[in-house]
């Protein structure tokens, strides 16, 4: 799939890999690799297929998604994972964004977006679904246990900066934003 962004479904149900594929092929720059309805499968395909994205769905039987995301990572670190679910909790989003993952997206609010998402994830962006505006937990609250520095570079993610895009704006290095995120999560 040259100039291509190859992309691994995995979710146990297969009528939401088929939709998920469907609303994909509509997208001229990015080709379904294969599907997978486990952790245990997504782990070998992944292997065998090095997609580039790997769309995973948080609650899998047997082993989760956060524990395939984990052990992807660990062998194909330069692998992409955008987390899939259909709970917006705070919990599950930082698991899946210190598993490793570059996104986490609901599932009931994907339709037109998913194509966007993928291809941020793709130039280095963090994707949190927008309905997920800040972090779950933080809503309508002042004091967040973050610094200033902290809350405005959380408020840039939120807009979909990406590090290097959030670095230029405040005069800091790539790095440093970084380690200000690591805080964040």
């Amino acid at each position: 799939m040259p100039n291509k962004i190859s992309v691994l479904l995995v979710d146990d149900h297969s009528l939401v890999r088929r939709g998920f594929r469907r609303m994909l092929e509509d997208e001229p720059d990015i080709a379904v690799a294969g599907e997978a309805g486990d952790g245990e499968e997504a782990i070998r395909l992944s292997e065998k297929l090095r997609p580039r994205v790997i769309l995973m769905d948080c609650a899998l039987p047997g082993m989760s998604g956060l524990d395939a995301t984990r052990r992807i990572l660990e062998r194909l670190p330069d692998t992409i994972i955008l987390m899939l679910s259909m709970h917006p909790e705070e919990t599950l989003v930082r698991q899946a964004l210190d598993a490793g993952a570059r996104g986490y997206m609901l599932k009931n609010a994907i339709d037109l977006e998913l194509g966007t998402a993928i291809r941020k994830v793709v130039a280095g962006e963090v994707v949190l679904d927008p309905q997920l505006s800040q972090p779950a937990g933080l809503k309508g609250e002042r004091d967040y246990g973050l610094t200033t520095r902290e809350l405005e570079i959380l408020q840039l993610i939120v807009d979909g900066k990406s590090n290097k895009e959030i670095a230029a704006q405040l005069k800091l290095s790539a790095n440093t934003v970084a380690v200000h995120r690591a805080n964040i999560w």
